[in-house]
This record gives C-alpha cells, sequence and structure tokens, in this order.
C-alpha cells in the first residue's frame, strides 16, 4: 500500500516556489527534510542578516538562526498559510530575537550588578571593536522598535503590510514610524555629530 502524504516523484526543490515547498515539506516532513532544507536555504542569509541586525553580533545571531530553523521545522505541520511563508518566518525570527535581546539585557545588569570595578568595565567597552560601521552604527541613533522596522524593511526586504503584521501594528503607523526613521536617519547623516 502506498502512502498519500508521500512524493510520489523525485522534483527539484529549487524549482518551486514557497507556497508549493511548504506544501512539499508539510508531506514529507516525518520521512525527509528535502523541502525545508530548500525553504531555510532560500531565507538562510537574510535571516542571518537580519538577526545580526538586531542583536548587535554575529554569536547571538547565529544561536537565533539555529532556534528560528528548529521552530520552523516543528512548528511547518501547523502553519496554516494565512501569511506568505516569508512573513511567518520573520515573525518567528522577530519573537526569538526579541527573546534574546532581553536575556542578553538582563544579564547585562546582573553582570553590572556583580561589577566590583566599574573603571574595568569601562576598559572593557573601550576594547570592544568599534560598531560604526554603515548601518549598524546608524541603527543606534533609532529607538528598537523603529529599528526593527528599518531592519525588516530594507535587510529582509518586507512590504510595509508584512512589518505591520509582524510586529502587531497598523499599516498606517508602521509607516510614519518608517518615515520618522528615516528623516531621523538623514538628520544623523546631515549632522553626524549633532
Amino acid at each position: 500500500m502506498v502512502s498519500l502524504n508521500r512524493p510520489r516523484r523525485h522534483y527539484n526543490p529549487a524549482d518551486l516556489d514557497d507556497e508549493e515547498l511548504v506544501l512539499r515539506a508539510k508531506s514529507e516532513l516525518i520521512h525527509t527534510t528535502t523541502a525545508y532544507e530548500e525553504l531555510m536555504r532560500r531565507y538562510q542569509r537574510t535571516l542571518f542578516n537580519v538577526c545580526v541586525r538586531y542583536l548587535g553580533n554575529e554569536r547571538d545571531a547565529d544561536d537565533v538562526c539555529q532556534e528560528v530553523m528548529l521552530k520552523v521545522l516543528h512548528g511547518l505541520k501547523q502553519f496554516e498559510g494565512k501569511a506568505k511563508f516569508k512573513t511567518w518566518l520573520y515573525s518567528i525570527t522577530y519573537n526569538e530575537c526579541i527573546t534574546q535581546y532581553r536575556k542578553e539585557k538582563r544579564k547585562r545588569r546582573l553582570l553590572d550588578a556583580l561589577s566590583l570595578d566599574p573603571q574595568e568595565e569601562a576598559d572593557e567597552q573601550e576594547l570592544q571593536p568599534e560598531a560604526s560601521k554603515g548601518l549598524n552604527s546608524l541603527l543606534v541613533h533609532v529607538n528598537p522598535i523603529d529599528r526593527e522596522i528599518l531592519v525588516l524593511r530594507f535587510v529582509a526586504e518586507l512590504e510595509f503590510q508584512e512589518i505591520a503584521d509582524i510586529m502587531h501594528m497598523g499599516l498606517s503607523a508602521t509607516k510614519m514610524r518608517y518615515k520618522r526613521a528615516l528623516e531621523k536617519l538623514r538628520n544623523q547623516i546631515d549632522s553626524p555629530f549633532i
């Protein structure tokens, strides 16, 4: 007896769009991960870049990417397709980055509270590599929510409606915050020492 869920013939995953890959992955996942792997391959680099922009370092970004991929692997069967796969993926990524950011913030507060020598801490910060390269240096001048909107727009290349859905905001509020964040960045570029 042939299983109805098992794909009937070989296929080239690179030839399929995201929706087709999601359907294949849902039916394959118990037996094989071919379609899932193609989905992750398509988004891996952008996913990593989004995480680096959110978190500010590659180590945390790599950890979050691994966590996101596991969540997608385990959650794909429940993915209903109400949104695009890309939107769902970046929604998971956004939530994982927020969780990681909060963990790091708590850890820093604890280390600060336990620090006995404030001068040692200041010296340590001076030795860290300067994070003021390109977009990263500009993003430090924008509040976290606006930074996330800019990252989702420029790095993940999402549409405004997708960003609004991920961040649980209205479309007009998302566009307004985006516009204000761009203005703030332009002002920073024009007057970097203000």
